[in-house]
């Protein structure tokens, strides 16, 4: 009994200072007199990061704030003046044209200026003035000029274009200049935060922020344009005139180049796209060396691999590009390579899809020779190819048919494999239409300037000439049916258009 007494008397005591204990030293159970008081500590009032910051990383790391301090100097808006010649019917400026129209039946054609005037965003990438951009911008642009936040103004020269990544280079004549450079875009994360500056809707210097949605988006533009392309997607908020402007991140570098939106309505749906920065470099430096851009040629056409030819062509993954095609007297064909061939490494490097092996060869300094290895009829082999330089395809005078350009407004050309190629054209052969006039008969059919005539009155299209001896053996009013074909990023379509020989 007495030991019963001793044990109660024990466990009492223990519970009154383990009680004790917990009121007095429990942080849980001692609330602050102010429940929604900001934390004092400045590290999580001041930075404004995904997560709260912390030792582990880095100390060079920027909030918003600094990085658009910092970045917003070497930011630039940008105007670009374009004078366009047009042909204009009926316009009644001429004294005599409504005596014209009476007695020839015919408005008179006429060529006027029209003056447009683009507006973008650029930003400074060296003190010596250089300033990058979109090329859709400042392209066929008379005037440039360029004012910096400070309302500093200057007149601004290209230096180079490459339409081919919609990327530009200017300068302008002022050394000293803020400027911003280019990260590393590969080691990006999505999800990472990053900040756009520009000019959107003429507003200017206006910064806005996001996450990295999604990195190595292709497909966005169209292919026979931009072959070349590398975007980064983020939600931050991108409108028209934003064009050009740098994507920067917590560091305070460039890691994109602000290039488009995905909108339905021409506003910010939070679905924005820039160059990526590593893309921009390479094209960068040839343009400041030497005002062009010079890409490696192998002379194929390629697909991805799907399961049917994974299984038809014997394959073990569906990694590397299967050879649909190859010119003739290109470094390819003299390589050996042949139809239905899928390439797997180039140099030793694998080769994914399509889009990869595109790169590494547009890359590849001309005249070098690379080991190309394959897969034939499910045996391994390597070729060796000899890049060639990609060059545009030689200037052809637009030839126009023996049809009346006012009757039926079409110019024509034979097109080539070599154009094809250049434009990224899956259709090699047949005649190329290479301007439309505004208001003509077949303008009003709905023919466009890129599509292919492949078949007028079911004979097939090899060249102009074919097109022009059919119109010639025709009689003024005769119909003629067009076979259409129009490739677009999404998918290639075939047509009908019926047209009539002019009287």
């Amino acid at each position: 009994m007495k030991r019963s007494l001793w044990i109660g008397l024990v466990s009492f005591f223990l519970g009154i200072l383990l009680a004790g204990y917990i009121f007095v030293y429990m942080p849980e159970s001692n609330p602050d007199e102010n429940p929604i008081e900001q934390p004092k500590d400045p590290t999580y009032s001041s930075n404004l990061h995904a997560s709260p910051s912390s030792s582990s990383q880095p100390k060079e790391e920027l909030d918003f704030v600094q990085i658009a301090e910092k970045a917003s100097p070497a930011v630039v808006q940008i105007e670009a003046v374009r004078v366009q010649k047009r042909m204009v019917m009926g316009l009644k400026e001429w004294p005599f044209d409504d005596f014209w129209d009476k007695f020839f039946g015919v408005p008179r054609d006429r060529e006027k200026e029209y003056r447009s005037v683009a507006r973008g965003t650029g930003f400074f990438i060296s003190p010596e003035g250089y300033i990058l951009t979109n090329n859709h911008i400042v392209e066929n642009a008379e005037e440039l000029s360029v004012t910096s936040i400070e309302g500093h103004e200057y007149n601004a020269e290209i230096v180079g274009t490459d339409p081919k990544t919609d990327i530009a280079l200017l300068k302008v004549k002022e050394d000293g200049t803020e400027y911003l450079n280019l990260g590393n875009s590969e080691k990006l994360k999505v999800g990472e935060w990053v900040i756009a500056i520009g000019n959107p809707w003429g507003l200017s210097h206006t910064v806005t922020a996001g996450i990295v949605s999604a990195k190595g988006r292709e497909g966005l533009a169209s292919t026979r344009e931009m072959p070349y392309q590398d975007f980064i997607q983020t939600d931050a908020s991108i409108n028209r005139g934003n064009s050009g402007g740098p994507l920067v991140n917590m560091k305070g570098e460039v890691v994109g180049i602000t290039s488009m939106i995905w909108s339905p309505s021409g506003g910010s749906i939070g679905i924005g796209f820039a160059i990526s920065s590593n893309l921009a470099k390479n094209i960068v430096k040839q343009l400041k060396e030497k005002g062009r851009v010079i890409r490696g040629y192998l002379g194929v056409s390629v697909q991805p691999v799907n399961e049917e030819f994974k299984k038809l062509l014997n394959l073990k993954s569906l990694k590397g590009a299967v050879v649909v095609q190859v010119e003739p007297n290109t470094p390819a064909d003299k390589a050996g390579l042949k139809q239905y061939d899928v390439i797997l490494k180039v140099e030793g490097k694998p080769i994914e899809d399509p889009d990869e092996l595109t790169f590494l060869i547009a890359e590849t300094k001309p005249a070098t020779k690379v080991d190309i290895t394959i897969i034939r009829d499910g045996k391994r082999k390597t070729l060796t190819a000899k890049v060639a330089e990609l060059e545009p395809p030689e200037e052809e005078e637009p030839e126009e048919t023996a049809t009346s350009e006012k009757e039926i407004g079409i110019r024509v050309t034979t097109l080539t494999p070599r154009i094809a190629s250049h434009y990224n054209l899956e259709t090699q052969e047949g005649v190329l239409i290479t301007n439309v006039q505004e208001g003509s008969l077949a303008a009003r059919k709905g023919i466009q300037s890129g599509d292919i005539i492949i078949e007028v009155n079911r004979k097939r299209m090899t060249s102009v000439k074919d097109l022009r001896q059919i119109i010639e053996k025709s009689d003024p009013g005769d119909p003629l049916m067009l076979l259409i074909r129009r490739e677009s990023r999404r998918e290639t379509q075939e047509f009908l258009v019926t047209l009539r020989v002019p009287e």
